[in-house]
């Protein structure tokens, strides 16, 4: 326990401290109790007086006053008047960054969300006969404009899509899937655990490196349910390989009449110059696969969803199935879902409006020419440097993990802080900014930034190196723990 040298003193200070009904009343006739609720102000008018008693109790007696807990009072209530989800810019060079919520909406789609999220909307109703529908009749059509498929539907993530998938094609039965495409596909989840989630069993064949059509046919027998290719997204082997197409694959589910499924995971609708190697589910489709599976959150640019198009009758046992109205989404990502196939009716359209296809498709010297301004922003402030550098950015989110784009950054560093504290800065500023960590400073790699956000961007980047605190408005109160930024090689 601390000494004081005058104990009387700190009693003295205690006694003045303000009574709570007075923080209170202040922070009521500034017009915090409809923005946080009369409860939250109770409480953070308490914690700010128990903090300065604290404060009292270890010896720094200096800032025991109205005027410091009422300004701590506030700061407490601006943190409790933060979205809980706050906005972020996404300075990375990671599109599809899972952590910040892969694709970033259209602004059409983000547009249109807003409006039916403050209401209402014909989610299970038909306008016109006022007759009880489905809610996934909505985006069938879209879908099957889009990729030629038979039928569609929507649940609410991609692995949810594939357990549904083999839950009503392969339950009980065999699901035959290559040795090299038993993934891991974020978070643990794994191929074959959600093949048996699904009620089936695997059974696997070909090697790592090499499975030939040959090899899916002498495995089929009567216990076979499906055959399920899974496109391997987050990783790449190279060297001595192959694997057999999804033609030789339709072909031979075909003749023995069971279904092909094909999770191409990263939910590209047509063919990208961009991205070669990435398959999309037009050309799974008319190479004959019975399902193809795919994400709404990544390459297609909307919500998080799992979408499945194919044949009319394994949809329709995929909508009959009890789990289906577990898994089924809400109105909000049918609305922005809906809209974001809307934009892909029109490549140029897509291009131009849905941020992930307009981050990958931006030329490096518009790159160079945001960056440039950037940095000659920062540059003029004292204590600061900003330098624009060449970088490498990746679309991220279990997608393409071997196509580097090329990108352009500025790297900032502040004679104030290190690139820790730099970093923990910007991510606390609102919006926050998440970059990288490079040689001793802070990344921001303007592929993945918005160009929209470029003035949001330099305006919190600036405060923070001005001194401007980022904190300002976040008390001393244990946060949720915040995920590393990972340091470049």
């Amino acid at each position: 326990m601390t000494q004081h040298a005058n104990p009387d003193r700190d009693v003295d200070a205690l006694r003045g401290l303000p009574a709570v009904h007075e923080i209170v009343s202040r922070l009521e006739s500034e017009g915090w109790s409809p923005r946080i609720g009369r409860a939250v102000v109770r409480r953070v008018a308490r914690e700010a007086i128990g903090a300065c008693r604290e404060r009292v109790a270890k010896g720094a007696l200096a800032d025991v006053d109205l005027a410091s807990i009422l300004q701590d009072a506030r700061r407490r209530a601006a943190a409790e008047d933060r979205p809980a989800l706050g906005p972020a810019i996404n300075a990375t060079g990671v599109l599809l960054h899972t952590g910040l919520g892969r694709a970033a909406l259209a602004a059409r789609a983000a547009d249109v969300l807003r409006q039916v999220g403050a209401g209402h909307a014909p989610v299970e109703v038909d306008p016109a006969s006022g007759a009880r529908g489905t809610r996934t009749a909505l985006s069938r059509s879209l879908l099957t404009e889009l990729t030629g498929a038979e039928s569609a539907t929507v649940v609410n993530n991609a692995a949810a899509a594939l357990a549904l998938t083999l839950a009503v094609s392969a339950h009980g039965r065999e699901v035959i899937v290559s040795r090299g495409e038993l993934v891991e596909i974020g978070g643990s989840f794994r191929i074959p655990e959600i093949i048996e989630a699904g009620g089936a069993t695997l059974r696997e064949v070909g090697t790592t490196n090499r499975t030939r059509a040959e090899d899916y046919e002498r495995a089929i027998d009567g216990r076979t349910g499906a055959i399920l290719k899974v496109h391997c997204s987050n990783f790449r082997i190279e060297g001595f390989t192959h694997d057999a197409s999804i033609a030789e694959l339709a072909s031979l589910a075909r003749a023995r009449s069971i279904p092909l499924v094909h999770d191409i995971g990263s939910g590209l609708l047509t063919p990208l110059a961009q991205l070669p190697s990435e398959p999309d589910a037009t050309g799974s489709i008319a190479a004959g696969a019975d399902a193809v599976l795919f994400s709404g959150d990544k390459l297609l640019g909307g919500p998080q969803s799992g979408i499945i198009v194919g044949r009319h009758v394994l949809i329709e046992r995929i909508e009959a199935h009890p789990l289906m109205r577990a898994l089924r989404v809400d109105k909000l990502t049918l609305c922005a879902l809906m809209e974001t196939l809307r934009l892909h009716r029109d490549a140029d359209l897509a291009r131009g409006e849905i941020p992930v296809l307009r981050a990958i498709v931006e030329p490096v010297k518009a790159l160079q020419a945001r960056a440039a301004h950037l940095a000659d922003s920062l540059s003029r402030l004292d204590h600061a440097r900003a330098t624009v550098v060449e970088t490498t950015a990746f679309l991220g989110g279990g997608s393409n993990p071997a196509e580097a784009m090329p990108s352009v950054g500025v790297e900032i560093t502040s004679e104030a802080m290190n690139e820790h504290d730099l970093a923990r800065a910007l991510r606390l500023a609102v919006p926050g900014v998440w970059g990288r960590l490079r040689g001793g400073a802070v990344l921001l790699d303007l592929r993945s930034v918005l160009p929209e956000q470029d003035a949001a961007l330099c305006s919190v980047v600036s405060d923070v190196l001005s001194g401007g605190s980022a904190d300002a408005d976040v008390p001393d109160r244990p946060r949720p723990q915040r995920p590393t930024i990972p340091r470049e090689e």
